[in-house]
């Protein structure tokens, strides 16, 4: 995914990491998986750098964990 998000974003690995602030070896590692490297917040930043969001979603359900925590504070705000 970081791969097709950085090509959707026409960015090189290395103008990627540049954005990100993280070494290009960093985005190469990341999108082959090498060596199991997945720092999420190396993910996030790069992610962040080509214009996406990362989002936690429960498995089978729709719902991000942004929209939940929405829906608690309009909960804390009703009379």
């Amino acid at each position: 995914m970081l791969k097709e998000a950085r090509r959707d974003a026409a960015l090189t690995q290395s103008n990627l990491a540049k954005h990100a602030g993280v070494a290009r070896t960093t985005v190469a590692r990341m999108e082959t998986l090498a060596k199991g490297d997945m720092s999420v917040s190396a993910l996030v930043r790069l992610l962040e750098a080509a214009g996406y969001d990362l989002k936690a979603v429960k498995h089978g359900h729709t719902r991000t964990l942004d929209d939940i925590l929405a829906e608690q504070r309009q909960d804390d705000v009703a009379p």
